[in-house]
């Protein structure tokens, strides 16, 4: 079986921890759940991600070399 996250135009995806979540957030002004949602059976998210926890992507930009976004994991 092939493991689709690690497919080179797979972005880069990690869980993002408490204390870097806060800064996002009140970087913001938001709350957790006015983040974009991805599903829990989404290939491209680590296996230790859960439902309630934020992921932060890094995709390529040919604008700014990298763009970050944020999603909220459901299920």
């Amino acid at each position: 079986m092939v493991d689709v996250s690690q497919h080179e135009l797979v972005p880069e995806h990690t869980v993002l921890d408490e204390d870097l979540l806060e800064e996002v957030l009140t970087e913001y002004n938001i709350d957790r759940t006015d983040l974009p949602k991805i599903k829990r059976n989404d290939s491209a998210l680590p296996d230790e991600a859960e439902p309630g926890d934020v992921i932060k992507i890094v995709r390529n930009s040919r604008t700014t070399d990298q763009a970050v976004v944020y999603r909220l994991v459901v299920e």
